[in-house]
């Protein structure tokens, strides 16, 4: 059977192409996702600016989950959203250690550089302490000895125009200042962040909290022994010491967060592919191999066994697989390269992490093409070889039976899956979180319908039959009988068009209702007309008091943002936390409470949703411990209940109490309730106040949803991806199932059919074949979007543009029509006596 089917791949070119090409992009696509896999997992982020420091101790940012059940559950930990502080006192301790030469507290917080008419330019400041950590070093001029002086890299010099002598006006802490350019410096290598260094003592009064203690050991001396004892030395601190690539982390903070997310996001697609790849190699071989019934047929009247037909098929099937392997073996890290380029370019991942491919990744796919291969190929193979000589010599060119145990089985079980996937969107998921369930319906769905995919396809031709027959004549009455006869093979060309149509509405539909469900939940918050932002820093009591004094402003309340935590009650990723002025909350957001009073949010206190104080068991008055997102814990007694939109729930605390909590130290807006007749006032105060931007209600919420669409647009690129492939296996299966009809067409033109004639039949057939894919993929969509429209948005029916939906069908219908007509055209170009006498 080895050499019969190393001599029979010489004669199938056309289907094993289409078998070829589906392994192939399944083995691109599986490996640039574990590209992406693996680069998550290490999440290295090279120090840039510490690159020379030897150790680092920085605040731990990652907690224990707050459990809410059994202790012992291995789940990952919480990561403080904002910046752990060091104890100041700990520098001491530090220089103390036995090894260390060097110990200096870095001070680091955001700063911009402001001028008239031009945008502000982002940098990151520190104290000229910090310099030699990376190191910096001089390239004009002298170190900034006054706290009037300022030294910039030479990319920000050069984006600001300045050099040294020039005076440049400087947005930190809690207003702007202007400083005296010093020295214009750079660093030995490369360095991502803008930097600018202000004298030890001025950024000490700007940042009075120690980011991170930068330590270089003596020389001789042990790096891991020193690392061990600064470690004992900090014992009992919320501290850790890091070196090598994990110094970048405390550069970098938010590396923490996106490795979990791109494992996650990557696992998810990787799986997702994984099962595509299967349905889409099974599907291409059953249509092979319902193609080469008589030729099977033949092998089983001569002797052949059912295990030898099987093992000739896996093998030929093999022989490709490996073809494959070898072309996506190159392909895949380049396409995983560039994806992981456009996850940076957005924002997602952070343009520190280096990407990482070992040969883990091919590895994986390769498992992962294997396993397609010989499942896709051992379900494609399965009915062709279970049949009867003379039953397949009979039954060459019409299957009528598809359903065994095993596949109706496997049907209910993945319909099943689905319908319990749905239940559980609606009745136990409220807002954004309802996706991790409503996700996976879509893939239950298109599985559980391509298992009975010939049925269904026959009944939706008995369906739409009759109307297509009316409307169209003779053809069409053909047409719908070949559909019907056929229903097995058509099912071949239905399931990959189901497949693309359902992945594609169910994805789409999701991240667009979704967005639209974060952008009314958050509106629905917010009564403010215009919100005022430094350029970097904070607002200052002085620009406070302004704006309020400002002719037509009703209120003006300071604002803060951050996420914090309660122990056995949050899940890991906490809960939003809003600060406002307390007596200005209640016409600056549109939370009316129940209970209580926003006025006297001042203090240690907060105000709760009815549903979240339901779960502590706590009415007003009652007090309850906090974790804020700096790790600091703080006992607040709740003096207001309001109810609020379950799935985006958040907690009112003094903006005072948590903006102390954040890495700004300070609040970071001002939100405005104004009449339009003071809008110009607001205006002409951004003009005369350096780096301020003023900020209208519909912009605010607009860049509120940045985050939740650049989110989305990952998913699109990914999903994108797989659409892509299944496109392809669209494609394949038309053109493979057209040309191997050429008999049939040539039977058709001698009894009296024209050529015309038969195109009018096969565009019918089209038709029928793009209707019946769209039929069941928005049928398998819609599983998964009603469920998680009513648990996100409470609504039933999906947001988003109908246009997307229209892009769909007209993609399928021209997909469609294109795959079956131009392969058609080709094959009646040949006689029709020689195409009646050609062999298979």
């Amino acid at each position: 059977m080895f050499k019969l089917a190393r001599r029979t791949i010489r004669y199938r070119g056309k289907s094993l192409t289409a078998t070829f090409l589906a392994l192939f992009l399944g083995t691109v696509i599986v490996m640039a996702c574990g590209g992406l896999l693996e680069t998550g997992v290490r999440n290295n982020a090279p120090a840039q600016r510490l690159a020379q420091a030897d150790l680092v101790v920085a605040g731990d940012r990652s907690v224990e989950p707050p459990h809410k059940g059994d202790p012992n559950d291995n789940e990952d930990p919480a990561i403080m959203p904002e910046r752990v502080p060091v104890p100041t006192a700990v520098l001491g301790r530090v220089r103390g250690v036995e090894g260390v030469r060097e110990a200096v507290a870095e001070r680091t917080f955001e700063a911009a550089l402001v001028r008239d008419g031009a945008a502000p330019v982002q940098a990151q400041a520190h104290g000229w302490s910090s310099t030699p950590f990376a190191p910096f070093g001089i390239a004009e001029g002298k170190a900034p000895t006054r706290d009037s002086e300022v030294a910039l890299d030479a990319r920000t010099a050069r984006a600001a125009g300045v050099g040294p002598g020039d005076r440049v006006g400087i947005a930190a802490g809690d207003g702007t200042r202007t400083y005296t350019v010093s020295a214009v410096v750079k660093p030995s290598h490369r360095v991502d962040r803008a930097a600018l260094f202000l004298t030890d003592a001025r950024a000490r009064e700007l940042a009075p909290a120690v980011a991170d203690i930068a330590v270089r050991t003596a020389p001789g001396a042990d790096p891991g022994a020193v690392r061990d004892r600064v470690a004992a030395a900090l014992d009992g601190q919320h501290l850790k010491v890091v070196t090598g690539d994990d110094r970048g982390t405390v550069e970098f903070p938010e590396v923490l967060t996106s490795g979990t997310d791109l494992v996650a996001l990557a696992g998810v697609f990787g799986g997702m592919a994984t099962v595509v790849a299967v349905m889409v190699v099974s599907g291409t071989v059953t249509l092979s191999v319902s193609q080469r019934r008589r030729e099977f047929g033949l092998l089983r009247s001569i002797g052949s066994t059912q295990r030898q037909l099987r093992r000739m098929l896996l093998t030929e099937t093999l022989f490709v697989t490996v073809a494959a392997a070898g072309a996506g073996w190159f392909a895949g890290p380049p396409v995983g390269r560039r994806l992981f380029g456009e996850f940076r370019s957005t924002g997602f991942v952070s343009d520190s992490v280096t990407y990482a491919q070992g040969w883990i990744p091919a590895v994986a796919a390769g498992g992962a093409l294997l396993i397609t291969a010989l499942l896709g190929g051992w379900i494609g193979a399965r009915r062709g070889v279970n049949v009867k000589p003379v039953e397949a010599l009979r039954d060459a060119e019409v299957q009528l039976r598809w359903a065994n145990p095993l596949r109706i089985v496997l049907a209910v079980l993945f319909l099943s899956g689905a319908a319990a996937l749905a239940i559980l969107t609606v009745l136990l998921f409220d807002g954004p979180i309802a996706a991790s369930t409503a996700g996976p319906t879509v893939l239950c769905a298109v599985i559980g319908f391509a298992l009975i995919g010939p049925g269904l396809t026959k009944l939706m031709a008995w369906l739409i039959g009759g109307p297509v027959r009316l409307l169209t004549g003779s053809s069409g009455r053909l047409a719908v009988s070949h559909a019907r006869v056929r229903a097995v093979r058509m099912a071949a060309v239905v399931t990959p068009l189901m497949l693309a149509t359902g992945m594609a509405t169910g994805n789409l539909y999701l991240q667009t209702t979704q967005i639209e469900a974060t952008k009314s939940a958050y509106a629905a918050n917010l009564r403010a007309d215009a919100v005022l932002s430094p350029a970097a820093g904070g607002v200052s009591d002085a620009l406070l008091a302004e704006v309020r004094r400002t002719k037509g402003v009703e209120a003006a309340s300071a604002y803060a943002t951050s996420t914090g935590f309660i122990d056995g009650v949050t899940a890991e990723d906490g809960i939003p936390l809003q600060g406002v002025s307390a007596r200005q909350a209640s016409l600056t957001t549109a939370v009316r409470p129940i209970e209580g009073s926003l006025e006297k949010l001042d203090g240690n206190t907060v105000a709760l949703t009815t549903d979240r104080a339901r779960t502590l068991h706590k009415a007003v008055g009652d007090s309850f411990t906090l974790r804020l997102g700096d790790r600091g814990e703080v006992d607040v007694r709740i003096v207001a209940l309001f109810e609020g939109r379950p799935g985006y729930e958040t907690a009112f605390l003094p903006v005072g109490l948590l903006a102390t909590h954040t890495d700004l130290g300070r609040p970071s807006q001002i939100l405005v309730r104004a009449s339009s007749a003071a809008l110009p006032a607001l205006a002409a105060l951004e003009s005369r106040t350096p780096g301020l931007h003023v900020t209208d209600r519909e912009a605010l919420i607009e860049a509120n949803a940045a985050n939740t669409q650049t989110q989305a647009w990952i998913n699109y690129l990914l999903i994108a991806m797989i659409v892509a492939y299944t496109v392809l296996s669209v494609v394949n299966t038309l053109v493979l199932s057209v040309t191997n009809r050429r008999r049939e067409f040539a039977l058709q033109r001698l009894v009296g059919s024209t050529k015309g004639q038969v195109m009018k039949m096969l565009t019918i057939e089209a038709l029928l074949v793009a209707a019946i894919g769209l039929l069941l993929g928005t049928a398998a969509a819609s599983t998964s979007l009603i469920p998680f429209a009513r648990a996100a948005a409470h609504t039933w029916m999906p947001s988003g543009p109908w246009w997307i939906y229209g892009a769909i069908v007209a993609g399928a219908v021209t997909l469609s029509l294109a795959a079956t007509l131009l392969p058609a055209w080709a094959t009646l170009r040949t006689r029709a006596v020689e195409a009646a006498g050609a062999q298979e």
